[in-house]
């Protein structure tokens, strides 16, 4: 292997690291903060859905503003400006692996509220500048493809870990005991101490990783006055990027696609528990979901041939199609043994689904963004991605109001290891896991079918993009 290749590699491999900062995280969040609120610290359904819907409104501020003001900010000399705001977030966004769970005692609900702001906010930080640079450290499709492989396997190994570490740590998940009995509090004690012990190993695996992105792979090109100067002010980019209608199309679309992975890991803890029986032996939860994880992973050299055939948007569309497909036998597993192995070959075949949601969805951003330097003159990637990153962060109030009708509708409004109607509340679980995230999906399809920046399209505003080097990374 040349010298110029290694060199190469050895830039894919690092700056794939950052999926540890930016996936890790937001999985680990996902996953485990709403049974952990819900089911072990006992706030209602209700406080929860409220927690949510303010921190829905925060984004609708945080996101965009953190993304413009990365646009705006000038080149710091070696600090760059994408990289600038990298190194003031990562080691708080690590540490909120840890603060999450470090709940003190009759302020529960003003906590949940402080602490899901303060997590967004370093989240929002870290995770727009890191897909800010992405397209202007490899400006073409086959570069962004090239080191996609990779960000993509790394994307898969942090989930597995986000997921399956919490399960070895803590076991039981959730409380098993009535709250009337006397060991209650002794088990929620536990459980607590234990969600903690998993949060030390995710903060030190995010620092870790975080620090070979940020000072061994990010290497931004320098921006000249002129090109500054172009970049329109925050209300001005807000409004611009707002009236992109292939860009509405797309990030609408991706919004709907995150709908159904949030709610399918929101919600699958508890469906594990209450459905398949997994009370104890919480490792088999995190099995479950690293075989899907796994399985993505194995079929990413498989989109990557798909794409190659059909194109990315219908190669994407595909996916989709397979993804509700592989999801409607959810709706069948019980509490046994062959259930439970059953569900482990579902969750392989749910792979391919989130394999190709993962596989072509930056790619598919990255022409929205080209599409849009080409007009401008300048790339505008942290506007693009704030507000996708605002959007996006609807799929989660969307979710949280659907568990909530969901749970309120079935008895379950408060956590209760054993409720008056079981049969109900698992019916709500099995139509969380299957009918709506395939009503989401469907919908995802439609605007992916009217997106249309592909075909010829794409290939002319390719080569316009060809003729501005200017807009390419040094």
């Amino acid at each position: 292997m040349s010298e110029e290749r290694s060199r190469r590699l050895k830039q894919k491999l690092l700056f794939a690291t950052s999926a540890f900062g930016d996936q890790l995280t937001y999985q680990a969040f996902t996953i485990y903060v709403f049974t952990f609120y819900f089911a072990v610290v006992g706030l209602t359904m209700f406080e929860i859905w409220i927690g949510f819907i303010l921190w829905g409104l925060w984004n609708m501020v945080n996101d965009p503003l953190l993304g413009a003001l990365s646009e705006r900010t000038k080149q710091k000399g070696k600090l760059g400006k994408r990289k600038f705001y990298l190194l003031i977030s990562f080691i708080p966004l690590a540490l909120m692996m840890i603060v999450l769970y470090t709940v003190p005692a009759n302020v529960e609900f003003v906590y949940f509220i402080f602490i899901i702001f303060t997590f967004e906010f370093f989240y929002t930080m870290f995770s727009v500048n890191t897909n800010a640079v992405f397209p202007e450290m490899f400006p073409t499709e086959q570069k962004r493809a090239g080191v996609n492989v990779f960000i993509k396997a790394f994307t898969m190994i942090a989930v597995i870990l986000a997921s399956l570490i919490p399960t070895i740590v803590i076991d039981p998940l959730v409380p098993t005991l009535d709250k009337l009995d006397p060991g209650y509090a002794a088990e929620v004690a536990s459980i607590k101490s234990m969600y903690i012990m998993s949060g030390i190993v995710l903060f030190l695996i995010v620092l870790i990783m975080s620090i070979l992105f940020i000072f061994f792979a990010v290497e931004e090109k320098e921006e000249n006055e002129a090109a500054f100067g172009k970049r329109p002010g925050f209300f001005e980019s807000l409004k611009i990027t707002f009236s992109n209608k292939t860009f509405l199309k797309f990030t609408l679309g991706n919004m709907l696609v995150w709908y159904c992975f949030n709610v399918l890991l929101t919600v699958f803890p508890l469906f594990a528990v209450f459905i398949l029986g997994i009370a104890e032996g919480s490792l088999m939860i995190g099995i479950t979901l690293m075989i899907a994880l796994l399985s993505a992973a194995i079929f990413q050299p498989v989109q990557s041939r798909i794409r190659a055939r059909i194109g990315t948007r219908k190669g994407l569309m595909l996916g989709l199609g397979i993804w509700i497909v592989t999801l409607f036998p959810l709706i069948f597993l019980s509490n046994n043994a062959l259930s439970r192995t059953f569900a482990m070959l579902i969750f392989f075949a749910i792979g391919f689904g989130l394999s190709a949601a993962l596989f072509y969805i930056d790619l598919i951003h990255g022409d929205v963004i080209d599409q849009d330097s080409l007009k401008f003159g300048v790339k505008r990637a942290a506007s693009y991605y704030g507000v996708n990153a605002f959007i996006h962060r609807f799929s989660t109030i969307l979710v949280i109001t659907t568990i909530y009708i969901i749970f309120s509708g079935t008895g379950w409004s408060e956590y209760e290891p054993i409720i008056a109607d079981p049969g109900l509340r698992d019916l709500g679980l099995k139509a969380l896991m299957f009918v709506f995230p395939a009503i989401a999906l469907v919908g995802a399809i439609i605007f992916f079918k009217v997106y249309d920046l592909h075909g010829e399209k794409l290939e002319k505003m390719r080569k316009e993009l060809e003729q501005h080097p200017e807009l390419k990374p040094a």
